[in-house]
């Protein structure tokens, strides 16, 4: 069983930054892949950044290209999204998630799910 809480989410204004944080539970969080997902009000989840187990590959959706940057460290269970201009488009519910099945997709499969932060970006 793994346990997710994801942290950091707040109101701020448009172009500024936030760094979202995932704690997890678990002795064996260095083999997890991990990644962020988000959903918008009315919309469906959608993927936005993903790290290796080892952190030295990374993967991003479009929106988030040149503007997150997913980070993790093994040694604190933590995986971090780093996200900078933010734009009003940004808001949603940011959710962490844990693959520890080591699936080739980085857009589904993920078997543990965090509860959520909310992130709100006003113009």
């Amino acid at each position: 069983q793994v346990q997710l809480v994801e942290s950091g989410g707040g109101l701020v204004q448009a172009g500024a930054s936030l760094r979202l944080s995932c704690a997890a539970s678990g002795r064996t969080f260095s083999t997890y892949k991990m990644a962020w997902f988000r959903q918008a009000p009315g919309k469906e989840r959608e993927f936005v950044a993903g790290i290796s187990w080892s952190g030295s590959t990374t993967h991003y959706a479009d929106s988030a290209k040149g503007r997150f940057t997913i980070s993790r460290d093994n040694a604190k269970n933590t995986v971090y999204l780093q996200m900078n201009s933010l734009k009003p488009e940004d808001t949603a519910v940011y959710y962490c998630a844990a693959d520890t099945l080591m699936r080739t997709t980085w857009y589904g499969g993920y078997d543990y799910w965090g509860q959520g932060t909310q992130v709100t970006v006003s113009s």
